[in-house]
């Protein structure tokens, strides 16, 4: 997903259904309070999940 990668192209690299790439994220979005993909990933940076830094 930070890569821009659409949902189709993230279910195939994972090897998993679209769906599924689907699901996932609306459980993250809700387990992080987010109501966008952007804020999405800004909670879970701030939250320590990712690294403020896109090359590590």
């Amino acid at each position: 997903m930070a890569a821009g990668f659409k949902d189709r192209a993230v279910a195939r690299a994972l090897g998993i259904s679209e769906r599924i790439v689907i699901r996932r994220i609306q459980e993250l979005m809700a387990t992080l309070d987010a109501t966008t993909r952007f804020q999405a990933g800004v909670r879970a940076r701030d939250a320590g999940w990712l690294s403020a830094d896109p090359s590590a």
